[in-house]
């Protein structure tokens, strides 16, 4: 957006608006240790960014207004304005006339950083957080001092987001976002980040707020593949019928990953296979072209981990890193905050906090969370939150989801005051209709009765696996709380 935007070297103070997302703040606490001025306004506060945001010391202000686009009488020398802002907010509207320079974060990524980095996107429907931490943590550890940038918190890397140097070949790694950039550039972010690499995990139909149908997905992603740069590579699923198509209509010879075993009919390169777990620990072996080329352990369980880590593997492979050096971080990859967390264990019931909220996601964290603590009852407690999960279009999808678990409670929706009546995903619906499958089921009208009746029914030995992609309204801390006093 005009004015053009300063150069990185000439910012003293940059003025963001929607600052608590997780791309957006750990974009600020970048800023912040770089010795700048950094402020911020949103209306949305929750862990674990705004304990990111505070410990950086990030100037946050609470609410949107005009003023804030000066606060404290300094005018920014940047004004970076999120996805989730609109067209009418008012602090948007006086940033955008005040004469200093906006623009959106993909956009000032491609402009001031991304230009002469071996950027490696990490892209797909899921497993982009897990999987591109996993990438920066193994760089880090086999000593190639990356950047990254991650839209979550990581237990190996120190922020969300760092710079060690923005010199010709210095590897990049970029969880590549398919929401789209800003209220004036609707197109996916990963539009900007100039792609080297791409590890693509995943296509399935999501984000129904800004994308029709799964068609219209495939052709976000068909752009992020036809921009990869001249000598840059692709490592794809093949366990998703979108990516395969993908493949065809593109042309581009991929490197190609799948869990099948070998010789079945998904013609992958590398296989995942044998997957283990002992002791809380997951191993697996790695096949090439059918051949056993590895084998891998892993702290954070489950096939889907499993694929995610082979990806990365098969980068590392190709990046000429050494064998044991990636052998011993993958290993001690420790994961991500907000995915299969342990949040605590109280009078012997033990509290996991995960992000899940896509019925894909949903059926492979609860499977994996079976797998590593296989001597306890599995409760499940979800709350439908995105903007897909608020819509029907997965409401059967969801029934075997959760089909794992032992007992399931379902809260009403988040805010579905947007969303036509005959658009939205029925709660009641999918208690009925998972009771059916003979698998207990409640529905929780709200987080503070979910607490009462989680509480009531939990037992010594019990896994509670709280799903959801917001704050829940406090309901893991609150449910810590009751389960203390009971």
């Amino acid at each position: 957006m005009n004015p053009a935007l300063p150069r990185f070297e000439d910012l003293r103070h940059v003025h963001i608006i929607g600052v608590c997302g997780t791309l957006m703040g750990s974009f600020a606490a970048f800023l912040k240790r770089s010795g700048l001025r950094v402020t911020g306004s949103d209306q949305n506060v929750y862990p674990p960014m705004s304990d990111v945001l505070a410990k950086e010391g990030v100037e946050l202000l609470q609410g949107y207004q005009a003023e804030h686009v000066q606060s404290g009488g300094s005018r920014p020398d940047l004004i970076v304005i999120g996805n989730v802002i609109s067209a009418s907010n008012p602090e948007a509207c006086a940033a955008l006339s005040s004469g200093i320079p906006c623009t959106s974060l993909p956009e000032a990524m491609e402009s001031l950083m991304l230009q002469n980095t071996r950027n490696l996107v990490v892209a797909g429907t899921h497993g982009k957080t897990t999987t591109a931490s996993l990438l920066a943590h193994i760089l880090q550890s086999c000593g190639k001092a990356p950047n990254w940038f991650i839209g979550g918190v990581s237990k190996d890397l120190p922020h969300s987001f760092q710079v060690s140097s923005l010199s010709a070949g210095v590897p990049f790694v970029l969880e590549g976002d398919e929401y789209d950039t800003a209220y004036w550039d609707k197109v996916p972010k990963f539009n900007h980040y100039l792609p080297d690499d791409v590890i693509l995990t995943s296509v399935e139909f999501d984000h129904a707020d800004i994308y029709a149908d799964l068609a219209a997905v495939e052709k976000a992603f068909h752009g992020l593949i036809t921009r990869i740069r001249r000598g840059g590579r692709l490592i794809a699923c093949v366990d998703y019928p979108s990516v395969r198509s993908l493949l065809g209509l593109t042309g581009f010879s991929a490197l190609t990953y799948s869990a099948f075993e070998p010789g079945t009919a998904q013609n992958a390169r590398f296989l995942v296979s044998n997957l283990r777990t002992d002791a809380g620990v997951m191993s697996f072996d790695i096949f090439d072209s059918g051949d056993k080329v590895e084998t891998l352990s892993l702290a954070v369980p489950g096939r889907h981990n499993a694929l995610n880590a082979l990806a990365v593997w098969i980068e590392c492979r190709e990046l000429g890193l050494d064998k044991d050096q990636v052998r011993a971080a993958f290993a001690s990859f420790q994961g991500v905050k907000r995915r299969q967390e342990e949040r605590g264990e109280v009078k012997g019931v033990l509290v996991i906090d995960d992000f899940a909220h896509h019925p894909t996601a949903v059926r492979e964290t609860l499977i994996a969370l079976k797998a590593k603590y296989a001597t306890r009852r599995l409760i499940a407690v979800f709350e439908p939150r995105s903007a897909t999960s608020r819509r029907k279009v997965f409401q059967k999808d969801y029934v075997q989801a959760f089909q794992v678990a032992d007992r399931t409670f379902i809260c009403r929706p988040f805010d579905q005051s947007k969303i036509s009546t005959e658009d939205q995903f029925s709660s009641e619906q999918l208690v009925e209709d998972i009771s059916l499958q003979g698998r207990p089921a409640m529905l929780m009208e709200n987080p503070e009765l979910g607490v009462i009746q989680v509480t009531a029914q939990s037992e010594p030995g019990d896994l509670i696996a709280v799903l959801s992609n917001g704050g829940f309204g406090g309901f893991i801390p609150k449910l810590l709380e009751a389960l203390a006093m009971k």
